[in-house]
């Protein structure tokens, strides 16, 4: 559990209004008031290594087997974070950092006394790794201390990178055009990264960049650092990292990017048998303005390529979160994160059930579930000194659905100290509504790593949020604040929002609206000396929200969890939730569907279910975890039973399935609420992998596959194959079931990145 006018076509007349330069005049003003860099600040750590300069002449194949490898200097020693900190490593590890005038290289060589331990599972891009052996790097090129690129892989060689922000804040989506190779040998394994100074934003006068390098050790459970191994510190606080010197004469040359791109598709629709055979070009273009302000430009946009949503039954009165997972707005998207989600809970601790997003990029081309068609878009982000600045202009073509719309997005963050920031945000348009609609907020977070000079984590964060849709004069406004102490052993949290009834961004989500949260909680989490009885750490939560309505000032939801027995094992097992408890009161103010047929009347209503859950080491080929909930439930009881088997052929195959099932008996009637899911896996490489997802939910009937293979023929250019086929569940007059063949669909993309 645990000059950009000039890219921008005629808009139409109706859409111009003071709204339509405000994301703009925000961005300048921010850029304007900070052109200036800060000075490179020095080390938090202590730590600092010599990047070495070299001719070229690497071969990027996972052996460093060219001398220069050899004789250049290493970064020192490595130090444990877990299981015993500030320990030495039981495996040694060499680092050593190079740079010619196009790229980064970083070798690293991962001694084992066991070779044929290593773990390694995963090959496909952007894997969690969780289970692997594996290698993660952290540079902060701007060394601000605040902002980092990601990369990792393992012994498999999997491409894994991400952007870091906020000093901790992550977005794992953010896909750069960089080569990593990994090979496994007889004193362990070794990674060689090439990583091109074309796909890093940097000061072009900075030598000095933040730099930090950690090492997991699957199966003993172990992370080495090379700097900040506290257990309260995690890896993406970029203040803890340290520093690589002597990077002279780096540039990005032009700093263009133009990616054009092919997207056929082919639809078969039934019952008709009608085909639909469609063709699409298009173009994606990448631009550094600065050399930390870029511009992307997307015309004719394509997502054919896009996973599917995983399932979800909605057993709540409210709205459900469903992820962004298109490219274009996924890339560069933490800037336009908010304060309202600053603060995350525990493992094994629901959300706090009213979240909010003032810009949810989901609200853009899909409406209802279907897509609309994007013309163009324009995205700026970066940085102009240490103010953080986004911009996003979007229009969509007129459809059945709604009328053209030019949808716009804005926002800067001025950071100061070490981790701290205030920001504003502004968006306007509506996506799927004949009417102006706007939205204006404000966000300040204050955070250290070094809270009472004690090298713990504390964080204030708050907001304000005002929306204005046309017609709607008041009580449309939504706010609050949060105070955290998120570290190891010890863990507390206090937030406070209230969310009022006419509150709705067009461009945001909001899950549940006309109340006032309180939310407060505290977690103890020991780790026992020398991990007595193969212990590796122990949980115990408690925490507590209420909801109150603000138009009749009634209590409308409150509940506890409270875990009494939540331990993590040594071995890499865990035992959850033994006699969780989660005490619920729910008032309902009109009657509500829980299920179909099956309608809850107003009222009052108590219940305590229970929690009971363990899950396997993630190190073993078979893994498998289960989740049972049970007691009652509204106004009678319910089993709800969470079920995952994965079975891991090293390291091309991976097959998992799960299960989520609720069993209700209620006066008003009985229901069942089913996911089935299963994804298979196969790797011929990390260039070359095949995703099979299946999913089945009784609530729509619909069973669905969807096969995607992506091969990358060099990084930055793709070819991608989808298959999609769905059927539909019928019951014939005597009880049995059958599956009706709906539409299927065939899709290609294939994009190819030219550099200048």
């Amino acid at each position: 559990m645990r000059s950009i006018g000039s890219v921008f076509p005629a808009v139409p007349r109706k859409i111009i209004s003071s709204w339509f330069v405000a994301p703009w005049l925000l961005v300048g003003l921010g850029a304007a008031s900070m052109w200036a860099q800060e000075p490179a600040a020095q080390s938090e750590s202590g730590r600092s290594a010599v990047a070495t300069a070299i001719a070229g002449g690497i071969a990027i194949d996972g052996v460093l087997d060219e001398p220069v490898w050899r004789n250049s200097p290493k970064i020192g020693e490595l130090v444990q974070r877990i299981p015993n900190s500030g320990a030495r490593p039981s495996e040694r590890t060499e680092v050593t950092i190079l740079y010619d005038k196009d790229n980064l290289y970083i070798g690293v060589m991962c001694y084992d006394s066991e070779p044929d331990k290593v773990l390694a599972a995963q090959m496909n891009r952007d894997s969690t790794m969780t289970t692997d052996d594996r290698v993660e790097l952290l540079l902060d090129t701007f060394h601000d201390r605040s902002n980092a690129f990601y990369f990792a892989t393992n012994p498999n060689g999997a491409f894994v990178d991400g952007l870091i922000f906020a000093n901790g804040e992550t977005n794992n989506d953010w896909d750069a055009i960089w080569n990593v190779r990994a090979r496994r040998h007889s004193e362990g394994w070794s990674a060689e990264f090439a990583i091109p100074f074309k796909s890093l934003n940097f000061p072009p006068q900075g030598t000095v960049w933040g730099f930090n390098i950690a090492r997991h050790i699957q199966r003993k459970l172990e992370e080495v650092r090379w700097t900040s191994p506290l257990f309260q510190t995690r890896f993406q606080q970029v203040s803890e990292a340290g520093q690589i010197t002597n990077l002279e004469g780096i540039k990005q040359g032009l700093s263009l990017d133009a990616r054009p791109f092919l997207a056929p598709r082919w639809i078969h629709r039934r019952p008709g048998g009608d085909d639909t055979l469609l063709g699409k070009a298009g173009l994606d273009l990448f631009y550094n303005i600065t050399p930390n302000l870029r511009l992307t430009t997307t015309f004719n946009t394509d997502f054919g390529e896009t996973e599917v949503d995983d399932r979800q039954i909605n057993l709540t009165r409210f709205s459900i979160f469903f992820p962004e997972k298109r490219t274009f707005f996924l890339q560069d998207a933490g800037v336009f994160n908010f304060a309202t989600t600053g603060i995350s809970q525990p493992g094994g601790i629901p959300p706090n059930g009213a979240a909010i997003f003032p810009f949810f990029s989901r609200r853009i081309g899909i409406i209802d579930g279907q897509e609309v068609p994007i013309d163009y878009g324009v995205k700026l982000t970066g940085k102009v000194g240490r103010t953080e600045v986004g911009m996003l202009q979007v229009n969509t073509r007129e459809t059945s659905l709604a009328d053209d719309k030019n949808l716009l997005v804005g926002r800067v963050r001025q950071n100061f100290w070490k981790q701290s920031y205030i920001g504003a945000i502004v968006t306007a348009g509506n996506p799927d509504k004949p009417m102006d609609s706007s939205m204006i907020g404000a966000d300040m977070r204050l955070a250290t790593s070094n809270f009472l000079r004690s090298k713990q984590n504390f964080l204030v964060n708050a907001w304000g949020l005002k929306s204005n849709n046309q017609g709607v004069q008041d009580k449309n406004s939504a706010y609050g604040f949060g105070v955290a102490f998120p570290n190891d052993r010890y863990q507390a949290q206090l937030e406070w929002r209230e969310i009022q009834q006419n509150f709705d961004p067009a461009l945001g989500f909001v899950q549940r609206s006309n109340v006032r949260m309180l939310s407060v909680g505290a977690s103890f989490n020991p780790r026992p000396p020398n991990q007595k009885f193969g212990v590796q750490q122990m949980f115990h939560d408690f925490f507590y929200r209420r909801f109150t309505r603000l138009d009749n000032g009634q209590v409308e939801t409150w509940n506890m969890n409270i875990t009494m027995f939540d331990w993590h094992l040594q071995s890499g097992d865990s035992v959850h939730s033994i006699m969780d408890l989660n005490p619920t009161y729910e008032r309902l103010f009109e009657p509500f569907q829980i299920a179909p047929g099956v309608v809850l009347p107003a009222g009052e209503y108590r219940f305590t279910p229970v929690r009971f859950n363990f899950s396997s080491a993630q190190k073993r080929r078979i893994q498998g975890g289960f989740t049972l909930q049970l007691g009652n439930f509204w106004s009678g009881t319910a089993k709800a039973l969470t079920t995952t088997l994965r079975y891991q052929l090293p390291p091309k195959f991976t097959i998992s399935l799960s299960t989520n099932q609720t069993f209700a008996t209620l006066p008003q009637g009985n229901f069942v609420a089913r996911i089935f899911s299963s994804t298979i896996d196969y790797a011929v490489s990390p260039l070359l992998t095949f995703r099979n997802l299946i999913q089945y939910d009784n609530r729509s009937g619909n069973l669905g596959l969807q096969s995607r293979v992506r091969w990358t023929i060099a990084p930055g250019n793709d070819l991608f194959f989808i298959f999609g086929q769905g059927w539909i569940q019928e019951f014939d007059e005597r009880g049995g079931v059958d599956f009706r063949v709906r539409d299927t669909r065939l899709a290609t993309k294939l994009q190819y990145t030219f550099r200048f």
